[in-house]
């Protein structure tokens, strides 16, 4: 045999070898241990082709269909953070937990509960503290739950009235110390609905790390309404009941997330937990710290600019729009429970009047749902101008695929960034996990920094 025949017959055996390898690879499971010893587990989209939560459909993912759907709930997240940082009580509407436990689905990794671990799929939260699993017989939850078993596991017990968990998730049946009794508790969510929860303690397994004794609700009943999400919640959040803080001694209050593109067949990112293998070069701002509301990882947002170059232009926002205060909550915070980022009010406008003004579409804009700023990308394309955050420490340009989303049936366009709702305490902005995606994001409480680092994160 010639040698070119060689070459040949060595380049496609090795070609057909390596589509065997791929086509075999589970490329959902959680990824090995890298030589570093990061600890990373994969995230993905509930809509993604690795959740259980899917639709039943083997048609391609609508990227435009996804974002706008799972924006339209982005008002009652707004409000709900907004609720949180403006001191209102717990059982109020919304609420800390009920509220979290329906609005953050949209990014979900794998753990295991109990002891044998029954696998659960928990949705991140990084402006929650406390865990959520909908449990086994639990009246009203949706059907499709994978749900948690507590008979089933040997270290499972529940926590005690007069433990000095229970206040911290608000258990209202134990305001008196002597009580005697598991912590039980009901809490509100979308004004008319319930749920009802016991406070629990069991081990907690994130891929082959397991954090023992790890404390959650295990929602056992739901009324007044069927919102309840068919997944359970991770809190990442910085409070005292969060996993950071019950895992100190293990991750050091430090992890880092990489939430993948939309447009990814699998949506399947990575969540790394702990100091080991975190991104040696790594673009960080501080972080502020609310007292009212230590939970939520707030930045300092100074500006916002549109454009490139000599063009760039610093968009002149009301006075106070971007000011952090602890009293009012006001501020900045970054979230990966909110779809697309928030601007209060007025500073959301000049930054979209400013942003329209250099694409000079012809004024021609449209509306749809959430997005007010939608252009045909017919014929000649307008220039897209680039986004800058402007954080102490750092000027993060967002790339153009996170800028503007594209609708894949209709020659469309939008810029994926809106206003807070028109409440009394929408006064936060929000940097949202589609400005988020394909960063690698580190939150180092114990540092006091967040971090933005490129990342292809699929």
């Amino acid at each position: 045999m010639d040698s070119p025949r060689i070459h040949s017959f060595f380049f496609f055996f090795f070609f057909f070898c390596l589509v065997r390898s791929y086509a075999s690879a589970d490329l959902c499971a959680n990824p090995p241990h890298s030589s570093s010893g990061a600890r990373d587990l994969s995230i993905f989209h509930a809509n993604s082709k690795c959740s259980t939560f899917s639709p039943p459909t083997s048609l391609p993912i609508d990227q435009f269909q996804t974002v706008l759907s799972s924006a339209a709930k982005d008002p009652s997240r707004l409000i709900y953070l907004s609720s949180l940082v403006a001191g209102t009580k717990p059982t109020t509407v919304p609420v800390a937990s009920g509220q979290q436990f329906m609005q953050t689905n949209n990014y979900v990794l794998r753990a295991k509960l109990g002891t044998p671990g029954q696998l659960l799929f928990l949705a991140l939260d990084t402006g929650s503290d406390a865990a959520w699993v909908p449990c086994a017989g639990c009246s009203s939850c949706p059907a499709a739950s994978a749900s948690f078993s507590p008979p089933s596991s040997s270290t499972y017990k529940t926590v005690d009235c007069a433990s000095g968990w229970c206040p911290q998730f608000k258990g209202p049946a134990c305001a008196a110390a002597a009580q005697a009794g598991s912590c039980g508790y009901n809490v509100s969510y979308g004004g008319n609905s319930f749920f009802s929860a016991t406070l629990s303690q069991d081990t907690l397994r994130l891929a082959h790390d397991m954090v023992p004794d790890y404390v959650f609700g295990c929602v056992n009943s739901v009324t007044g309404g069927n919102s309840m999400p068919k997944q359970g919640l991770l809190g990442l959040g910085r409070g005292s009941s969060s996993l950071m803080a019950q895992s100190l001694s293990l991750y050091q209050g430090v992890f880092s997330y990489c939430l993948p593109s939309f447009k990814s067949y699998y949506f399947s990112g990575s969540l790394r937990l702990g100091s080991v293998g975190q991104p040696k070069i790594i673009r960080t701002t501080p972080l502020l710290l609310n007292p009212h509301r230590p939970s939520l990882y707030y930045v300092n947002l100074t500006a916002v600019s549109i454009g490139r170059g000599i063009g760039r232009v610093t968009v002149p926002v009301p006075p106070g729009s971007f000011d952090f205060d602890p009293q009012t909550g006001a501020g900045t915070v970054v979230d990966s429970g909110t779809v697309i980022t928030r601007f209060v009010g007025p500073a959301y406008m000049a930054i979209r009047d400013e942003f329209r003004r250099q694409v000079s579409s012809s004024g021609n804009y449209s509306s749809l749902g959430a997005f007010d700023t939608c252009f045909a990308t017919t014929g000649d394309l307008p220039v897209t101008p680039a986004v800058t955050l402007h954080l102490t420490g750092l000027d993060l340009t967002l790339p153009v695929e996170n800028t503007l989303i594209h609708s894949s049936s209709t020659p469309l366009a939008c810029l994926a960034m809106a206003a807070a709702p028109d409440n009394v305490n929408a006064v936060v902005n929000v940097i949202a996990n589609y400005q988020q995606q394909n960063y690698r994001v580190l939150l180092d409480a114990a540092n006091s920094k967040v971090g933005f680092a490129r990342e292809l994160c699929n």
